[in-house]
């Protein structure tokens, strides 16, 4: 039940929200912000409390919802989706102290993003796929308003791209998942939606766990977004207020790239074994393509939009790895990218709400007039890179070194984008932070309040956290990576769970044959 409260805090905020008065701005701000920072606070136990030896899932609960479906109530965590959700409560967090300025429909805005977390959170925990899908779906409808009603002039067309790109995508892997669930009836006798036992018990031949796998592939792919899918990435980044493209990049895309953990590796190893020349091509294009993208874009917010296009390459790549060095690379990445992309966005909404525009050329020389601005975004900007010592080294070193044991010529490709990143990134600091102020605009700036100190402090210390000691975080998915590295071995067909959860698996199985069945079998 904590799992549920911790999930369902936010949207419980939003009915209470909406009996405040609208014009009652700094209370419903100030609400808002207490609830987000309740709410992640609340979260942290998860860590503490978290077994971190065993793969197993844990803080699990499960209800009948829908009985004579096989639909369940059912939630859970392992190392796979730990951080993602502890590290989804604290962006909220961010994004709301980070959304201060906003002074149209204040109320609605909140009530939105505080939705919007209740949705991207249940995305993490939900271990059934109609309950998944409810909120798969679910968390479309704040990001799609918050875009279209908070966002720049082109706000419609991004909004709706947005929205009509994930929807179309999550379709095939509706069916995909409506296919399994007639088929594991059909092979073992129950009807089911429970991810646990469709993934430990369902038998599939080659072609079509590759049919599934693309179908799933579709949806995930487009959320990540790998390249070619990703043309909605830069429309909704662009658009969108600063705290919705903190959550775009901190949450949604991992969203795709947990899809790929959670489903297609565990449920189509045979089929992703099969499939990895063809994923791994399309990521390195994608490192490839997003790095030289961005280093032509005049506009701050589309370089930063178009890096994430290359950075998200390297958690796929080290994804598809299928090693414990690839995959550990993928998950720290994961997050990495989610720190350091979200405060890269938080400071160009700083200096874009000061000077009221995002392009490269308007700026230059603001270390002089914004020194403290300017460490900060140095100390992001060397983030993105990968400098040693920063969080982005330690994800990117071990996704190589995962995919050279694969495939040294992937490796070598791949590397390729760090050296990118490092030209576009640079390029982009020199022409902004030096150089001559040309703008006399530019010299009437002020340095950063003690309100955006408060919400980029704590990204910073994250950034040299993870690069000097990553033990903390790495440890938490250690052995959930274990047990996916034996899943997806292709001598391993049906991987089956062992001991007290296979037991545990096993009662739920029978009891499921029992209520439809009316009888054991």
């Amino acid at each position: 039940m904590y799992l549920t409260f911790v999930t369902f805090l936010p949207l419980l905020a939003c009915f209470v929200m909406a009996l405040m008065p609208r014009e009652n701005t700094a209370g419903v701000k100030w609400f808002a912000l207490i609830v987000a920072g309740a709410d992640f606070i609340l979260s942290l136990p998860l860590y503490f409390d978290f077994n971190m030896t065993t793969a197993d899932m844990q803080f699990e609960y499960i209800v009948p919802w829908i009985p004579q479906w096989g639909i369940s109530y059912h939630v859970g965590i392992d190392g796979i989706s730990l951080l993602l959700y502890i590290m989804t409560t604290f962006l909220t967090f961010i994004s709301i102290l980070a959304s201060w300025e906003v002074k149209k429909y204040t109320k609605e805005y909140m009530m939105a993003m505080l939705a919007l977390s209740t949705g991207m959170l249940g995305v993490f925990i939900a271990l059934d796929f109609f309950l998944f899908y409810v909120f798969w779906e679910f968390q479309l409808i704040p990001m799609y308003i918050i875009i279209g009603v908070w966002g720049g002039p082109r706000r419609i067309y991004a909004a709706v791209k947005f929205f009509i790109y994930t929807a179309v995508g999550s379709l095939l892997m509706l069916v995909a998942i409506i296919w399994m669930y007639f088929h594991f009836h059909e092979t073992v006798g129950v009807f089911t939606t429970d991810i646990l036992l469709i993934t430990e018990h369902l038998n599939m031949t080659l072609d079509q766990q590759k049919w599934l796998f693309l179908a799933f592939f579709l949806a995930f792919a487009i959320k990540v977004p790998m390249f070619p899918f990703h043309t909605w990435l830069p429309d909704a980044h662009v658009e969108a207020p600063t705290a919705g493209s903190v959550i775009l990049a901190g949450v949604l895309l991992k969203m795709g790239t947990y899809g790929f953990l959670r489903f297609n590796l565990p449920l189509f190893p045979v089929a992703s074994n099969e499939f990895l020349p063809f994923i791994a091509g399309l990521s390195i294009i994608g490192i490839i393509y997003g790095a030289l993208v961005a280093m032509v874009q005049e506009d701050l917010k589309k370089l930063v939009a178009y890096s994430s296009v290359s950075h998200l390459g390297f958690v796929m790549l080290g994804i598809f790895a299928f090693n414990h060095y690839g995959l550990q690379g993928a998950l720290l990445q994961n997050l990495n990218h989610g720190i350091s992309t979200s405060a890269l966005f938080l400071m160009v909404g700083m200096i874009y709400d000061r000077r009221h525009t995002r392009l490269i050329k308007d700026f230059g020389g603001l270390a002089k007039v914004i020194p403290m601005f300017t460490v900060c975004f140095m100390i992001v900007t060397l983030s993105s890179i990968g400098l040693p010592g920063t969080n982005g080294f330690v994800g990117e070193f071990l996704v190589l070194l995962g995919i050279f044991q694969v495939n040294g010529f992937y490796a070598g490709l791949a590397t390729t984008g760090v050296i990118f990143a490092a030209c576009y990134m640079l390029w982009m600091f020199q022409r902004v932070m030096f150089l001559k102020i040309e703008n006399p605009e530019n010299e009437k700036l002020t340095d950063m309040t003690p309100r955006e100190w408060g919400y980029m402090a704590p990204l910073l210390v994250l950034v040299f956290w993870i690069g000097f000691y990553p033990t903390p975080f790495t440890k938490t998915f250690d052995a959930s990576i274990e047990k996916l590295v034996h899943q997806v071995d292709p001598k391993q067909y049906m991987p089956h769970a062992q001991g007290q959860h296979a037991a545990k698996l096993d009662r739920h199985l029978m009891q499921l044959k029992f209520e439809q069945n009316g009888k054991l079998n």
